[in-house]
């Protein structure tokens, strides 16, 4: 394991120098064009920890955030938790639930996304101490996910997602899709997708009242439209090591994002006796990521057949310090 650990570090080492050449950082220039960016969060523990290269792994429960295809590999229904500490009294939480239909070809989830910020006290230019009044940010998706096993290698995931958000006295509403193929062969566990995140339209905050401070401003302030953070990946996976108890999984995955550069992740998860995990990642062309991420994972069996899996992912950043994402995954059998 020593062995692996090291390897991974140095690969990561001299890639960075490599594809910063060969990758140069294109649509840079769309950084900030989009509206409701925690839509872009990732909160799924396991593929928080391998760099966000999620797109083609193995199917889990928390596949209805990374890739929806991907649900039709499981076998268990059950229901997911997760909570991101971003900093600053802000959290992202996630919920969800997936079942899937005893024809054993397709499954159902919903699922429900939520960024808070707590209270926090109003201020202006002219009483910096405070207004008296207290204002919050709330941001929240509702979603409903179908996946289809069309073949025994060929699936395809649907998520409908409601989107609110609510900023001050300002609301906005709007709707998004996530569109998702994966394909799996017979070679190690290799598998291939296609991941289409938050397609939509356009949206806009809006208020029936005026902003409280009309110093310098006008009355009925109009405030301008932007789309959704809409992320288009492709990726790979593969199973290049696997011996009794051990096994390793390795991901790749480029995606390509309408408000800032593409970028390229890579991946890897340790695995002993499916109980143990051990995870690795790391972001190229990422602002801000220029550490590799990591994680663990523990499976509890329970009696019944259930099992109770907590994950962990760290992720070290250069402007918003240390993030750390919890989650739990409680599985059923049918």
């Amino acid at each position: 394991m020593r062995f692996f650990f090291t390897g991974i570090a140095l690969l990561i080492s001299l890639s960075t120098r490599i594809l910063a050449q060969v990758f140069p950082s294109y649509g840079g220039e769309r950084a900030g064009l989009s509206a409701l960016t925690f839509l872009k969060n990732d909160i799924n523990p396991r593929s928080a920890a391998m760099g966000g290269a999620s797109a083609a792994i193995t199917g889990d429960a928390f596949s209805i955030l990374s890739n929806p295809a991907a649900l039709v590999q499981l076998k268990e229904h059950g229901f997911t938790l997760a909570n991101k500490f971003i900093g600053a009294g802000v959290n992202q939480s996630f919920v969800s639930y997936v079942n899937p239909q005893s024809d054993e070809t397709s499954v159902w989830g919903f699922s429900l996304n939520s960024l808070t910020s707590g209270y926090i006290k109003e201020r202006t230019e002219f009483m910096p101490g405070g207004t008296g009044r207290e204002i919050s940010v709330i941001n929240m998706a509702f979603g409903a996910t179908y996946a289809k096993m069309l073949t025994e290698q060929f699936s395809f995931g649907l998520t409908m997602k409601y989107v609110y958000e609510h900023v001050a006295g300002f609301n906005n509403h709007t709707a998004a899709v996530d569109l998702a193929f994966l394909y799996k062969t017979d070679f190690k566990n290799l598998q291939f997708s296609a991941v289409l995140h938050n397609f939509g339209g356009s949206s806009s905050l809006a208020s029936r009242e005026d902003i409280p401070v009309t110093f310098n401003r006008t009355t009925g302030i109009a405030l301008e439209s932007n789309p959704v953070p809409t992320v288009f990946s492709i990726g790979l996976s593969i199973v290049p090591y696997k011996v009794e108890k051990h096994s390793l999984l390795a991901s790749f995955q480029i995606s390509h994002p309408n408000d800032n550069s593409e970028n390229i992740r890579l991946g890897a998860e340790y695995t002993y006796d499916n109980q143990f995990f051990g995870r690795l990642g790391y972001k190229f062309n990422v602002l801000g990521h220029v550490f590799p991420t990591a994680g663990v994972g523990m499976a509890a069996p329970m009696a019944g057949g259930q099992v109770l899996m907590i994950d962990y992912a760290f992720t070290a950043t250069r402007f918003f310090g240390s993030q750390h994402l919890i989650g739990l995954r409680y599985m059923m059998p049918k």
